[in-house]
């Protein structure tokens, strides 16, 4: 959901201002297809089209027409097929498959010359190549014109655990990895870095969380122990965003967060790597350099080219990622401040997995259930409590990517939290290795820890936490 209705027109409104949106589009886009740009027709429904915009977002932050399947919603109003707008929306519905495109985002400030470019962009790549390319090399032309209120997003399956839905989660992780990487490399050479690019990468992201949450929170069991400065990053921007989802956060105020998140360690890129990846006790120069992050990263991204305002929650995040709720971590403030909600949901995600992650000095990772309870019984630690009270209630007592040993001699790796917010310790399983020790192969056997036999006794209980290692379980093997 993009506007919460209460916050802008009654759903009754909303459905009349998108359908009469709908109606514009079509007419434009027939028009262009039929007449040159300069023909009369041509230049009323365009008028007609930015006006129709115009007059909706006056009421609506901003305006995303979303396709499900056969429907089409205007932020989270689903629009009603009636025989009058049937062959409208038919037609905008295979267009818009024709490239593959999930959503359409307009934002305040989109004008009558944006929406003619657009158009006619889609008119004249509609039979270019295959749809997932169209609609990269769509991107890239609206890009190169600085169309920058009208922002697309690519279509995903929805919901449930199914091959395309992972696959679709792994394709959009795979981008996040990706994304990171470029920007990192721009600034370690000095060169500017396209921030369009990892905009898109958040909007996808954030898109699978609300869409997808268990196969993206899976995915972050996937720590690649060399690009553990990439898939953390991601990993953090995963966490956050279902964090923020969780709070009630709109769409809107996710994908900020997502992008706080998703830079949130851009500072890193400023410290030379043979301190980064030092396997050894830091000395006291190199422990300063890496305290320096943070303030690195907030002047990264203040002189960042490619945003269109100063990021100023993105900056206040990489700086006070590691300040801690009671001021004692670093950098030093200088005089009492409040750290913002970002902040503390960055810094919270960036614990998690930073503690239960591989790397260089950190040879054997702390076991998920172990790093919650620290995190929430420690005030050492610095985190915020409600916030990682809200991290438990998200991924359960038992983490996802928690490799479990269970009363029935079974091994299991957790796949998801109990749906039932009481039965926190009873999580979905998948098995690995059954009852006789025999490897189950990936993706296991999914159980829930909740059901019962015929006494009604629990068929399956927690004995104990394991490492996946002693048992020969490559964890991310089972989300995959």
């Amino acid at each position: 959901m993009t506007v919460p209705a209460e916050n802008g027109v009654s759903g009754g409104q909303l459905r009349q201002g998108g359908r009469s949106v709908l109606l514009a589009l079509y007419a434009a886009l027939r028009c262009l297809k039929i007449y040159p740009l300069e023909n009369a027709t041509v230049q009323k429904t365009l008028n007609d089209l930015d006006n129709t915009v115009r007059t909706l977002l006056k009421t609506e932050v901003e305006l995303e027409i979303r396709i499900a399947g056969d429907f089409i919603f205007v932020n989270s109003t689903r629009l009603r097929l009636e025989l009058d707008n049937y062959a409208s929306f038919s037609h905008i519905l295979a267009v818009f498959r024709a490239f593959e495109i999930g959503s359409l985002r307009v934002s305040p400030g989109v004008d009558r010359k944006e929406w003619q470019t657009f158009l006619g962009m889609l008119l004249s790549l509609a039979d270019k190549g295959a749809a997932e390319e169209r609609l990269e090399l769509l991107q890239e032309r609206l890009e190169e014109a600085k169309v920058s209120h009208l922002e697309l997003e690519r279509g995903h399956p929805e919901g449930g655990s199914s091959p395309q839905a992972r696959q679709a989660s792994k394709q959009v992780y795979a981008q996040g990895v990706a994304v990171t990487k470029d920007v990192i490399a721009s600034i370690r050479l000095g060169r500017s870095t396209g921030l369009k690019r990892v905009k898109r990468a958040v909007q996808l992201i954030v898109d699978q969380v609300l869409n997808n949450e268990t196969s993206m929170v899976g995915l972050t069991t996937i720590r690649d122990y060399d690009e553990y400065t990439f898939t953390h990053s991601v990993n953090v921007c995963i966490f956050s965003v279902a964090l923020g989802k969780k709070l009630g956060l709109p769409k809107v105020q996710l994908c900020d967060l997502g992008m706080a998140a998703l830079l949130h360690d851009v500072g890193k890129a400023r410290v030379p790597t043979g301190v980064l990846n030092k396997p050894g006790k830091l000395d006291e120069h190199e422990w300063k350099l890496i305290q320096a992050h943070p303030w690195y990263g907030a002047l990264t991204l203040f002189g960042m080219r490619g945003f269109d305002e100063i990021p100023y929650r993105s900056i206040l995040a990489a700086h006070e990622h590691h300040m801690k709720i009671d001021l004692t971590g670093y950098p030093k403030v200088v005089r009492p401040r409040s750290l913002g909600i970002f902040s503390r949901i960055i810094a919270v995600a960036d614990g998690f997995d930073a503690a239960t992650t591989r790397r260089v000095y950190q040879t054997v990772p702390i076991e998920p259930d172990q790093v919650l309870r620290e995190m929430w019984e420690n005030p050492n630690r610095g985190y915020d409590r409600v916030l990682v009270k809200a991290l438990i209630n998200l991924i359960g007592v038992y983490p996802v990517g928690t490799c479990v040993i269970l009363d029935t001699f079974e091994v299991a790796v957790v796949s998801a939290p109990n749906p039932d917010g009481e039965q926190l310790k009873r999580p979905l399983v998948r098995i690995a290795v059954d009852a006789d020790g025999g490897p189950v192969p990936p993706p296991g056997t999914q159980v829930s820890l909740s059901d019962k036999d015929e006494s009604g006794g629990f068929r399956r209980s927690i004995v104990k936490v394991t490492n996946a290692s002693r048992y020969g379980i490559t964890v991310g093997d089972y989300f995959v």
